[in-house]
């Protein structure tokens, strides 16, 4: 399988700070990877690397087997980036946003109606995008990012701050778009998202990766916080090992008839990095 991205060693500082501090990673054509930490963790940071914004860096980032420092227009042309909303004009309609960054891309208007069908936009189009609710705006983002047919999609947080219907359409635009063979470098806090839709994610704590792997791999690595959380009639709380050593107490709550609730809570990509650092992703 070809490696569409790669990281060896790579350290990013400022004010001799390190912000990235040597990272190595992998991601190979055609994957849904996940770049997973709280704010500040250096992710953005990370997306400018690889995207050539910035330069100042120290060991290896390469895209399509080229040094980030010296892409070509070339290789810009293979990418698609959702960064943030920048870049919509706000008194221009939908469509016509869509038609100007068309012609900056060298690519026929005649995709555009194909792509805000896509993106569940297509009613809108004659909408000036001041009128467009976050979500939309969203959406409008991501199907400029998917203009220039790009091979490779960076996506910066895609879904913060939306509700779930949205989320969850974007997440199947993403889904679509692996099938096509695009590679999607998506981060976010979000651990729920990454579980969902990624293959591969690497946890980023303080600018370092402190675990990597296939989401269900990494949760079935921290079994041991697989617990059952009990409510007795009486309101007392009780957290146990989901395991056959709790079976006795079990078994006597319930011969007590004393359970009012029982309920399991699996490990998470969550859990796992409270585990490992003591705080959440939020």
């Amino acid at each position: 399988m070809n490696v569409c991205i790669k990281a060896d060693q790579l350290t990013v500082r400022f004010s001799q700070e390190p912000i990235l501090d040597h990272l190595s990673f992998e991601v190979p054509e055609g994957m849904i990877f996940g770049l997973l930490g709280p704010s500040g963790a250096g992710k953005t940071t990370l997306i400018k690397v690889l995207t050539g914004q910035l330069c100042q860096k120290e060991g290896k980032a390469e895209l399509f087997g080229k040094d980030t420092r010296s892409l070509t227009a070339a290789e810009h042309g293979k990418i698609g980036a959702m960064l943030d909303n920048c870049g919509l004009y706000e008194r221009l309609s939908v469509y016509e946003n869509l038609s100007f960054y068309a012609d900056i891309y060298r690519v026929s208007r005649r995709g555009i109606p194909d792509i805000l069908k896509s993106v569940g936009l297509y009613e809108a189009r004659k909408t000036a995008v001041s009128k467009l609710s976050k979500g939309m705006k969203n959406r409008l983002s991501l199907a400029r990012a998917l203009m220039n047919h790009a091979k490779l999609l960076f996506l910066d947080e895609p879904t913060s701050g939306l509700d779930p219907v949205t989320t969850r359409e974007i997440h199947g635009i993403l889904t679509e778009e692996r099938k096509k063979g695009t590679t999607v470098f998506l981060t976010t806090h979000n651990m729920f998202e990454a579980e969902s839709i990624c293959d591969y994610v690497i946890l980023l704590h303080r600018g370092n990766i402190i675990e990597r792997g296939r989401p269900a791999d990494i949760c079935r690595k921290y079994d041991h916080l697989n617990k059952l959380h009990i409510t007795l009639t009486d309101d007392t709380e009780l957290t146990l090992d989901n395991n056959s050593a709790s079976a006795s107490a079990i078994k006597e709550y319930l011969e007590q008839d004393r359970i009012r609730s029982i309920h399991s809570s699996e490990p998470t990509l969550e859990t796992a990095f409270i585990e490992l650092t003591g705080k959440g992703l939020q």
